[in-house]
């Protein structure tokens, strides 16, 4: 343990490590698939079945959030990442669902990565914090989705 000032410096939380250890996995199993068609069919699988394994909240916005993704970037290729839910584009990561027990926030997080195309001057949101997705919600979604894709 280091210490900077007034602040220590204890390691990854134990979330941490274990996304780091489901990241690890995941490029194992996709470097075992064989053809694109599988490993993008098996990816998306991969993705529904971590969506069934969330408990309520999170279950049911990572469905939502899943639907509305895949509406409104249909290019967009869902993948695990760190083991939550993720969508890419030309195999690099455009958007990512993290739930509220992954790291135990109090929210759960629809986050952009740098590919996504959402810039709008010098600054503008690339997070957006989730407790419930309605249909105001999943509009905003989509049209963040499809601005992002392009």
């Amino acid at each position: 343990m280091s210490t900077t000032g007034n602040s220590t410096y204890e390691g990854f939380t134990a979330e941490e490590r274990a996304a780091m250890k489901e990241h690890a996995q995941e490029r194992k199993k996709a470097a075992r698939r064989t053809s694109r068609a599988d490993k993008a069919a098996e990816a998306a699988r991969d993705v529904l079945a971590k969506i069934a394994e969330m408990s309520d909240p999170d279950r049911v916005m990572a469905e939502r959030v899943h639907a509305v993704v895949l509406a409104a970037g249909p290019e967009l290729a869902p993948r695990l990442w760190y083991g939550m839910p993720a969508y890419t584009l030309n195999g690099k990561i455009v958007c990512h669902f993290q739930p509220a027990e992954k790291f135990k926030t109090r929210y759960a997080t629809l986050g952009f990565s740098d590919p996504a195309n959402l810039d709008d001057g010098v600054m503008w949101p690339v997070a957006y914090a989730l407790t419930e997705v309605t249909p105001e919600v999943e509009a905003r979604i989509g049209a963040l989705v499809k601005q992002a894709a392009n």
